[in-house]
């Protein structure tokens, strides 16, 4: 059997996420390989090409087809630009039939959600790189569910993540499709301390009022969703992740599994992470799998570089899209999930906004 060569793939973009995929193409060399960066400009790619390793080109044609310092063409190039640029080189790149993996969110509103997608949807070019479903225990999560131990899954609270990021997840938990939902949400602002923001601990002493949404989603069919974010919720240490999942016959609640058995019998377990390089185990600090039951519902596919759970989660998304693109496998995160991501992401917002509710149409990707 052929060994597998390592897969392929360009960037366009260099801020903070994009250094992401960069970081794990360098962190597992047998696995990807990064074959350049696009930057604007000269000066940014110099930055670019110091601190990451990397060429860079300026032009997205010069990066697919391996001309000046770029060596390799990609097999699939991730697009990691502001906003209201996505949609411009999702496009550029699908005209010129490269496979795309676009950060979230694809477009910045829903009438470019919609552009977009008469633009490239029926390409089947275009993977959007929503990586919360792909985290170790969210997967864990999921595989409990798919795998029918609390019944029928029927309403997920989470308190974690933001927006498309958490309907994404939401989405999977309760295998909904891309129909008509209806939002309802609120805002309000409470004192909260924020000691640590992305980059460092932030020195702050006292509190200060901080945004709050509380929103809930009507899937309809008996499904529904409690979605409850804070301001700075992804770095503030204060505000903890929690996450329900609620089914026809028990529920997970965060690490914990109540679930039916039979007439007399209802027991609790709980997800098991096995970390090693804990005492006096030297194997270095990784994750080797989530369990639950003595059963494996997760395994760490990139043990030995000692990755984050976010850092799992973006190589997890990124050799799907490989194998995705080599017809190894299934479309990892089609771009139909992540427009009906943003749209319901979207009408939180403005039901949070408005106060009224969001009933949300069925859109030209619904089908897809």
């Amino acid at each position: 059997m052929a060994e597998q060569q390592p897969i392929r793939f360009g960037v366009v973009g260099s801020g903070w996420r994009a250094e992401f995929f960069v970081r794990v193409a360098r962190l597992l060399p047998d696995r990807f390989r990064c074959v350049g960066v696009v930057t604007r400009t000269a000066e940014r790619g110099a930055e670019v090409e110091a601190a990451w390793g990397v060429p860079t080109v300026r032009t997205v044609e010069e990066l697919v087809t391996a001309t000046g310092p770029t060596t390799d063409r990609p097999e699939l190039v991730v697009v990691s630009v502001p906003w209201p640029v996505t949609p411009e080189v999702t496009t550029e790149l699908v005209a010129l039939g490269i496979p795309v993996l676009a950060e979230t969110p694809p477009a910045p509103d829903a009438d470019g959600l919609r552009e977009l997608w008469a633009q490239v949807g029926t390409s089947g070019l275009v993977q959007v790189a929503e990586h919360s479903p792909s985290m170790p225990a969210h997967a864990a999560r999921i595989a409990a569910v798919d795998a029918g131990v609390i019944g029928t899954p029927t309403h997920v609270q989470i308190s974690s993540t933001h927006l498309y990021h958490a309907v994404g997840l939401i989405r999977r938990l309760l295998r909904t499709g891309r129909d008509e939902v209806t939002v309802r949400a609120t805002t309000t602002t409470a004192p909260l301390l924020d000691p640590r923001g992305r980059d460092r601990w932030t020195g702050e002493t006292e509190p200060q009022d901080r945004w709050h949404i509380l929103a809930t989603l009507d899937f309809g069919a008996g499904r529904s969703a409690f979605y409850d974010f804070t301001e700075n919720q992804w770095h503030n240490p204060l505000r903890t992740n929690r996450i329900v999942v609620r089914g026809s016959h028990g529920e997970i609640v965060d690490d914990a599994v109540t679930r039916w058995v039979d007439e007399r019998t209802v027991l609790t377990s709980r997800f098991e992470r096995r970390v090693s390089g804990i005492e006096q185990n030297l194997d270095g600090f990784d994750l080797e799998h989530v369990s639950l039951d003595g059963r494996v519902l997760y395994r760490n596919a990139f043990d030995g570089a000692r990755l984050a759970d976010d850092d799992l989660a973006v190589a997890s998304l990124l050799a799907a899209t490989g194998a995705w693109v080599r017809g190894d496998g299934p479309a990892p995160y089609p771009l139909a999930d992540g427009c009906q991501d943003h749209l319901l992401g979207l009408a939180i917002e403005e039901a949070s906004r408005t106060g009224a509710p969001v009933r949300t149409a069925r859109e030209a990707w619904a089908d897809a």
